[in-house]
């Protein structure tokens, strides 16, 4: 399971909504140079992990152009720190205008396991190099940080009930894709409130951590920040939850529903 720790939960962050139709253009991104968004995950009553996601400036450029450097940490907690320590820091470079990704990095601590990469993305030649070979690729390709980004600008005010849509992604010796079905809109309790929200069901594959039935649901508020409020999958044993605790420096207001 070490793989696969603390990566499952923020693979359903960062899977929202994209289509093949939409990737062509983005809008004016969602969110700002400072924000910071927490979570909690929780296996069953228990917190088994935190995680942070800050949004900063870069001092580097690619192509010359200015880019966010977006940096998610995650670790975990009580008594799942004593006998599995996890201490994961993901980053990405993405470009300000389009947010492509430039370069993506994972260092990875889980218990004895150590795992490390750098990834650079070439939109000139469509080509991924990774520390375990180089990748061609076409259309458009992210890591974990850069997709869900770039997915919180586009416009989903279309969007129908049932619809499928498919992401590419890049992970550690590979170019994969993944689907997700829009499942329609619902109101979500987290730590932060009662939220209007949107509800995903992104496609898992069964084996030694989910069961052939397991479900992955992810809802995001249904407002110009998109920000996943909760998300929930089924294991072989248990479930975890993803839980939203804080967010700072959002572009746009985050209301919550009065009661």
């Amino acid at each position: 399971m070490r793989k696969y720790f603390l990566i499952i939960p923020f693979f359903a962050i960062f899977l929202n909504t994209l289509s093949a139709q939409q990737l062509s253009s983005i809008s004016e991104p969602v969110f700002k140079v400072g924000e910071q968004l927490t979570y909690t995950l929780k296996y069953g009553f228990f917190t088994a992990a935190e995680a942070v996601i800050n949004v900063e400036e870069s001092d580097k450029k690619f192509d010359d152009h200015p880019a966010f450097h977006i940096i998610a940490n995650g670790k975990t907690a009580g008594t799942f720190d004593i006998f599995y320590k996890v201490r994961n820091r993901y980053e990405t470079y993405v470009d300000q205008t389009t947010l492509m990704p430039y370069f993506y990095t994972e260092n990875r601590h889980e218990s004895n396991y150590k795992h490390t990469d750098n990834v650079t993305f070439d939109h000139h030649t469509d080509k991924i190099t990774a520390a375990k070979g180089v990748y061609p690729y076409t259309g458009k390709v992210f890591d974990f940080l850069s997709a869900y980004y770039f997915s919180r600008s586009i416009d989903v005010s279309k969007i129908q009930k049932g619809e499928k849509f498919e992401l590419q992604y890049f992970l550690e010796d590979g170019v994969h894709t993944l689907s997700i079905t829009y499942v329609g809109t619902e109101k979500v309790s987290c730590s932060m409130g009662t939220f209007n929200c949107l509800k995903f069901n992104p496609t898992i594959i069964p084996g030694r951590v989910f069961r052939k039935d397991s479900k992955l649901y992810l809802w995001i508020t249904d407002d110009k920040n998109r920000i996943p409020v909760k998300a929930h999958v089924e294991l072989v044993v248990g479930s975890i939850t993803m839980d939203l605790t804080g967010a700072k420096n959002l572009k746009y207001p985050l209301n919550a529903i009065k009661k």
